[in-house]
């Protein structure tokens, strides 16, 4: 009897634990989407002022559509964030190997300098990156926007695929270099396709990085290659914009519909 009331006692005390947890979590996630969900539900508003609802309208994304400078800076904010991605892609893939492969002296120093950027503040590697070009009398521009992205961008790439190396069978590449492979086919043809879900991860995080960035990019840009973030910065210090309301609505859909397309595919290579 006193075990069987002991028992009780002991699965009321987890069932409360669960509420507890699971209305912690409830509240949590509440926080997090709340907002999202109002800003998804005010690009609807037929009033410029986000805080009051007059009405359901559609008017803001047919403006937004016509909006020349912030197609114009998602187009610049595309054409950066791929040529950032694609540069830190090979750099990071590359740094990794030869870091992985190669021993030196300095191979500690090195991996030490490389992962600054990922620590260091943005507004330091902005004013940093701006004197260097000032020195170097680089004008600033497209040029300047990429190389500034690159360099906290491929870190990245190459801590992603150095985690994928730690667990790289050494024997695959000597198999290969036996059976008559050049170091750069081995390298090609065996390790890269068992880096490519690294590779894959480190690109995403690269891309979403580049495409999001503000504070570096408004100390490297210029007018002409003013990206998405530096337009809506802009726009936001004026006043409350009702199509900033709907451009973020585009975006969260957006996200959401490459999110459940991606866990679909991955369902299907099972």
């Amino acid at each position: 009897m006193a075990l069987s009331l002991a028992r009780s006692r002991r699965i009321s005390g987890l069932r409360l634990q669960d509420w507890l947890l699971g209305g912690w979590t409830g509240l949590v996630f509440l926080f997090l989407y709340a907002p999202v969900a109002v800003l998804v539900v005010y690009s609807f508003n037929a009033s410029r002022l986000s805080v009051v609802w007059t009405g359901f309208t559609v008017e803001w994304y047919g403006r937004l559509g016509g909006y020349t400078p912030l197609l114009r800076a998602a187009g610049n904010s595309l054409i950066i964030a791929a040529v950032a991605t694609v540069l830190s892609v090979i750099l990071g893939t590359a740094g990794a190997w030869l870091l992985h492969r190669y021993a030196f002296r300095a191979a500690r120093s090195l991996q030490t300098l490389i992962a600054i950027p990922m620590v260091m503040p943005e507004i330091l590697m902005g004013i940093s990156l701006l004197i260097f070009f000032t020195a170097v009398h680089l004008s600033l521009g497209f040029s300047t926007v990429i190389i500034g992205h690159v360099t906290f961008c491929f870190p990245f790439v190459l801590v992603a695929v150095q985690a994928r190396l730690r667990g790289l069978d050494p024997a695959l590449e000597e198999a290969a270099l036996d059976l008559g492979a050049t170091p750069w086919r081995a390298f090609w043809l065996v390790i890269v396709p068992c880096l490519r879900p690294a590779i894959l991860a480190g690109a995403l995080m690269a891309f979403t990085l580049s495409f999001d960035e503000l504070i570096v990019t408004f100390f490297t840009t210029s007018a002409a290659s003013a990206t998405l973030p530096i337009r809506v910065f802009g726009m936001a210090k004026v006043g409350l914009n009702p199509m900033l309301n709907a451009l973020s609505a585009i975006f969260v859909v957006g996200t959401v519909v490459v999110v459940l397309v991606t866990d679909f595919l991955r369902k299907l290579s099972r």
